[in-house]
């Protein structure tokens, strides 16, 4: 079978504090075709490591990883705007790339002029450029200023222009690297329509994008990757999961290291220590529909009448899910003293997929004063299949019926 895109091998370096990110900068490394030097040199690193795939003909294939993973470098090393330093790639069709919209942008030229200057550096001849002027205009909504000079135009409609021309190339293979957030919404439908018709074109499109929504709807196979090297390469519905649980054990990593240096408040009516939480027990991650009780263990230093409890789990952006209290509940609590243990049981995990911070603490009975404030426990919840790519906070089992 004879493949769209193939990559065997393939290893890019480049040097700390080096820039690529534009058709500028990327220049000087089209002229570097010679330098096969696979050895490390000082502040080198790299960036995609020993990657091997192929993608088939008229296949939507979604390329997704943490910041920092070689998304875009493999990207820009399909569309020849890089040169591997090992290894080799095939690409069989007229390739249009989505990387950089305004790359091939002059800011003193008109709409129109560079209209016809990005389409030229993309590949389209004088001609073709002719036939879908008109249809380039219209699509990016910018008509009334064709003829503006573009350092006049708000970063939208300059975004607008560069993602309308390259879209209307009609490629056999369509490079798409987070471009389809540009614009308003009204825009954005448009660019995610653009591409379906490209996809019933039969051309074959390699999306990068953390709009999990969106590569669930285009996408039916995920290479994932982290650290410049695929970790997992299949359909869409296994690999989101796994990538989302990726970025939410970072998540827990950091948020763990910043709690760590926030120490049990104590608070009583005198200068004393009167309340100690001296332990609390429950389980480091949950799944979907999993038990979540918490157990917290306490030493009252001297006998406090009727102590109010207090619970809640927030998320890590410290929106509060969820909360409850003692006295809320009808719970009286004559008083305290000495060790104790208390049993929080949520009943089945409705929460959706991410890390959340758990807080606990005991009160006077007028909930004024704080004996203690536990504010260091976190907690995630992994979630698999369908439900993973919600945005919710809980998932309840909700049952639809007309």
């Amino acid at each position: 079978m004879k493949y769209a895109l193939e990559f065997d091998h393939v290893w890019k370096k480049f040097k700390k504090g080096e820039k690529v990110n534009s058709l500028r900068d990327a220049i000087p490394h089209l002229f570097k075709r010679n330098n096969k030097n696979v050895s490390l040199q000082d502040l080198e690193f790299w960036a995609v490591k020993d990657i091997s795939f192929n993608i088939e003909k008229g296949e939507v294939v979604g390329i997704m990883g943490a910041n920092g993973a070689g998304k875009s470098t493999v990207l820009k090393l399909l569309s020849r705007i890089l040169i591997p330093n090992k290894g080799s790639m095939k690409i069989n069709g007229r390739v249009s790339a989505l990387i950089e919209v305004t790359a091939g942008f002059h800011p003193d030229l008109t709409g129109r002029e560079n209209v016809y200057l990005n389409a030229t550096i993309l590949g389209m001849r004088k001609k073709e450029i002719d036939g879908k002027f008109d249809e380039i205009v219209e699509f990016s909504g910018v008509r009334e200023f064709i003829d503006t000079p573009v350092k006049r135009y708000s970063s939208g409609m300059f975004s607008r222009l560069g993602f309308s021309v390259a879209a209307h190339m009609n490629p056999d293979i369509l490079l798409v690297d987070e471009v389809l957030s540009v614009g308003d919404i009204s825009f954005q439908a448009k660019c995610a329509q653009k591409i379906r018709d490209l996809l019933s074109s039969g051309a074959t499109i390699v999306l990068v994008s953390h709009q999990l929504d969106m590569m669930q709807s285009l996408c039916k196979r995920i290479i994932l990757l982290q650290n410049g090297e695929v970790i997992k390469d299949g359909p869409t519905d296994q690999v989101i999961p796994h990538y989302q649980n990726i970025i939410f054990k970072q998540k827990e990593a950091d948020l763990r290291n910043k709690m760590k240096a926030i120490e049990d408040q104590r608070v009583s009516v005198d200068t004393r220590t009167m309340v100690e939480i001296t332990g609390v027990e429950f389980n480091q991650s949950y799944k979907l529909g999993e038990p979540i009780i918490f157990t917290l263990y306490y030493e009252a230093k001297e006998k406090i009448d009727n102590p109010i409890f207090w619970f809640g789990i927030l998320r890590a952006d410290g929106v509060l899910c969820c909360s409850s209290r003692t006295d809320k509940l009808g719970i009286k609590i004559d008083s305290i003293q000495g060790q104790g243990k208390v049993t929080i049981d949520l009943g089945k995990n409705l929460l959706a997929q991410g890390i959340y911070m758990v807080r606990f603490s005991i009160m006077d009975k007028e909930m004024i004063h704080p004996y203690v404030i536990r504010n260091k426990d976190v907690m995630r919840v992994d979630i698999e299949g369908p439900k993973s790519t919600s945005d919710a906070v809980f998932l309840p089992e909700i049952k639809w019926k007309f």
